[in-house]
């Protein structure tokens, strides 16, 4: 590298450096690139390293965006995935040459001797690096909870100060893509209404679910045969027939219907019970759902937990999606409710939090540890819980 900005070097000059550094002339190209800074080179650049795929879509003319509030860690999102962005350092000086030439392709050149006079646009000793990360989805569900939708005629839409958030109030501010934002949305039952993303406040999905229930009661209808267009007619004068469809496809076919509604009945009758004798909560959750269904206590997965040790035996809820999102924090949190799991039941506590190519049993083997009590493996956390 050239000590001056205007400096050029000559053959004999580059030959002389080359014996000083006791190098074969013979064992290299010959042609030789001179470095020298030019007049705007400066050490503010930024370089992002890319997996292929990734550099791909940007040469493709697809654009890759950062996300995150001042007081979040910022992770770059591609329209269907999440990175977190770490900064890796380098004990080498990266420089930025345009139009720098690497061997392979001088080699494909014919060269005699050259010099190539090369001008360094920047320089860093450090770059990003990405890391595949699962999209940072809680505070989705934080936002469109603070202002659930009560129905049309309700006090709350009448008052225009409660917020409200759109598909682009959501891409600002969630840490995922817009692709796994969607279905996240989906999994949340959430609705678009009036150009706005809500969720149906949880007692005004039961009256809608009621509604359509007994209305394939009264018409003799099977749950596995809704049809939309008759059952939009008879409840559109007690509700609104965009609410009535929502409801239709939150419980219908792109799920186990009957599994969902079975759900959906468990979670109203235990979020009013601090615990509940399981017992009896399973003979009025049997009689709660509409006949011909019947309650199975693996439809409860991620939404209750029962427990087994206590006499007399008893059930509570505990959702998923209310636990944290960060992998040490939610198992911290589970073993400070239970001290000693099974497999079967923490497995759909954590489940969310695997990977790619990440199986439970290996996210068991890093926070946990495993042990033999009464003939059944069971899991303690690593950690001392406080």
């Amino acid at each position: 590298i050239s000590p001056k900005k205007t400096y050029r070097w000559t053959r004999a000059e580059v030959d002389t450096t080359l014996q000083t550094a006791k190098l074969d002339a013979a064992e290299l190209l010959p042609a030789a690139h001179c470095l020298r800074f030019g007049p705007g080179a400066a050490g503010d650049v930024c370089l992002l390293e890319l997996e292929p795929a990734l550099c791909g879509r940007l040469q493709a003319g697809h654009s890759l965006e950062i996300r995150g509030d001042k007081d979040e860690q910022a992770v770059l999102c591609s329209e269907d995935k999440t990175y977190d962005l770490k900064v890796a350092d380098t004990s080498n000086v990266l420089l930025f040459i345009p139009g720098c030439k690497i061997p392979e392709q001088l080699k494909m050149e014919e060269t005699h001797s050259n010099i190539i006079q090369t001008e360094i646009f920047g320089f860093s000793n450090k770059y990003w690096e990405l890391r595949r990360c699962r999209p940072k989805l809680k505070k989705l569900k934080k936002l469109l909870m603070e202002n659930t939708y009560e129905g049309p005629g309700s006090e709350k839409e009448k008052d225009s100060s409660h917020l409200k958030y759109t598909t682009e109030d959501l891409l600002d501010q969630i840490q995922a893509s817009e692709e796994e934002i969607m279905t996240q949305l989906q999994v949340l039952n959430a609705c678009e209404i009036g150009g706005y993303w809500r969720i149906l406040e949880f007692d005004y999905e039961m009256k809608l679910l009621n509604h359509i229930t007994q209305l394939v009661d009264s018409e003799s209808w099977s749950f596995s045969k809704v049809p939309l267009n008759t059952c939009l007619q008879e409840l559109g004068p007690l509700e609104p027939e965009e609410m009535i469809e929502h409801c239709l496809r939150c419980y219908g076919k792109k799920y186990t219907e009957e599994d969902k509604i079975c759900r959906a009945t468990a979670q109203m009758l235990l979020q009013n019970a601090v615990k509940f004798n399981l017992a009896e909560f399973q003979e009025v959750w049997q009689q709660s759902v509409p006949e011909g269904m019947t309650t199975r206590l693996d439809q409860l997965q991620g939404l209750a937990l029962v427990d087994r040790q206590s006499r007399p035996e008893i059930i509570f809820l505990l959702k998923v999606e209310n636990l944290p999102e960060g992998d040490q924090e939610r198992f911290s949190s589970l073993f400070s409710l239970r001290e000693k799991w099974t497999e079967e039941d923490i497995a759909p506590y954590i489940q969310d939090l695997c990977g790619e190519k990440q199986t439970v049993g290996a996210l068991l083997t890093k926070y946990a540890r495993s042990s033999m009590q009464n003939g059944v493996k069971v899991y303690n956390s690593r950690r001392p819980i406080s």
